[in-house]
């Protein structure tokens, strides 16, 4: 896409979530329950989506900047794109 909108981004961001819960009910969980069993196994690598997810919604992230941006009473969209890019 040439521009994204907000409702892409918050399909982006549903999907990390997805992914990530996925990666960790599948790959995660069972590579743990195999080692505390002791159980022979080979390691799985998967795609870890953390580092998108701290961008998205940790503190300041993107979430946390555009809820701030939106109860400002003179908040824009200019001020929101100055705010993520510094």
């Amino acid at each position: 896409f040439d521009l994204n909108s907000f409702e892409q981004l918050c399909i982006n961001y549903g999907n990390e979530k997805l992914q990530e819960k996925f990666c960790y009910d599948l790959f995660r969980s069972v590579q743990d329950e195999y080692e505390a069993e002791g159980v022979p196994w080979d390691s799985v690598s998967f795609p870890d989506s953390a580092a998108a997810l701290r961008l998205l919604e940790g503190r300041m992230g993107v979430i946390d900047v555009l809820n701030e941006e939106c109860a400002r009473p003179r908040g824009s969209e200019l001020a929101l794109v100055a705010k993520l890019a510094t």
